[in-house]
């Protein structure tokens, strides 16, 4: 279908919605949905929060269709529905954070780690089905590459409207002009915005993005070193899992608060819980937050399988791992489209 024909389409259809037509409305926001799913996690830093946020925000987007008055896109009018959700989601359930964030990193292996419920941790995100191009002439993000980790962690250490101005401005292209009108406020207060939030934000992103690292390195090395990765942790190798490390390497696994930094003590809490006090692991590569990953399930010796454990995502330096974020917990798996155990 052409662009004329798309666009008269998608105006049959917004005269239909407007009427009352659920399917209508559906064909309008459908194409839509996985953008601006992505768009609430990265306000919210997590899968379970961005479902809830776009459920409300269409629904919200349905009932206030009669005032959607066509002057700019519909994708642009979702857009301020959605933000204007997470923003209201910011400010009852606050930011989300990592173990990094909580306190300096441990020196020993601590066996007795326990999860730390009281903390709203950042989750994991399924970036495989993002659109490879969505943002207008003002982006500086590629899509994938704000859904890396880095990114938004950083995201989370800035006040609700500077996250919004940052996002829809340097990752989807929206116009000062227009996030000024999607946020109620004047194109100054987003320039002003804008400004704090790219000072904050330019101390906590690295300066290569995890999507450069992966194209340097190649499809068939990246396979190399997630594979040498699992198999490390499956023969419980310790010599293969630290030669792939960094020597400032970090591990972490939320909702675990204890995290460690530097070969040293990484490998002491690898040898000591997941190479040998674990049991059997097996693992699957994934594609999490736009990064090598790999979601890792633990034999039940009495159920006899493999139950789901945590998904890893992998930083990389080079062909070398800087940085491992074990997200443990079964309930990351079913948004990875992964079974809770295997056979």
């Amino acid at each position: 279908m052409n662009k004329i024909s798309e666009h008269a389409s998608d105006e049959a259809d917004l005269r239909s919605a407007r009427e009352g037509d659920g399917a209508a409305f559906t064909r309008l926001v459908e194409p839509l949905r996985g953008e601006l799913h992505a768009h609430c996690y990265r306000m919210l830093g997590s899968v379970h929060d961005a479902d809830d946020a776009l459920q409300d925000a269409m629904v919200r987007a349905w009932r206030g269709l009669a005032g959607f008055e066509g002057r700019g896109s519909v994708r642009s009018w979702l857009y301020t529905v959605a933000t204007r959700t997470c923003l209201d989601l910011v400010r009852t359930r606050g930011a989300r954070a990592l173990p990094v964030d909580l306190g300096p990193a441990s020196d020993r292996a601590v066996l007795a780690d326990v999860p730390l419920t009281e903390v709203a941790w950042l989750g994991p995100y399924p970036a495989a089905g993002l659109p490879e191009e969505t943002a207008g002439p003002h982006a500086r993000y590629e899509q994938r590459e704000a859904v890396e980790l880095a990114f938004v962690a950083a995201l989370q250490h800035l006040p609700g409207n500077q996250r919004a101005a940052l996002l829809l401005f340097e990752v989807l292209g929206f116009s000062a002009a227009e996030i000024a009108a999607m946020m109620g406020t004047t194109v100054a207060s987003v320039n002003s915005a804008l400004q704090r939030a790219r000072s904050a934000a330019a101390e906590r992103i690295p300066s290569l993005s995890q999507q450069r690292t992966l194209r340097t390195l190649g499809d068939t090395r990246l396979r190399e070193i997630v594979a040498g990765f699992s198999s490390a942790l499956e023969r419980g190798d310790a010599g293969a899992l630290v030669a792939l490390l960094t020597e400032d390497v970090t591990w972490s696994m939320p909702p675990l608060p204890h995290w460690y930094q530097g070969r040293g003590p990484a490998m002491e809490f690898a040898v000591k819980v997941p190479l040998t006090t674990c049991g059997d692991w097996r693992h699957i590569p994934v594609d999490a937050n736009g990064q090598a990953a790999v979601a890792c399930y633990l034999r039940d010796d009495d159920a006899g399988v493999h139950h789901a454990w945590s998904v890893s995502v992998l930083t990389l330096r080079g062909d070398r791992v800087a940085a491992i974020t074990s997200f443990v917990g079964a309930d990351h798996f079913p948004a990875f489209g992964l079974p809770a155990f295997l056979t």
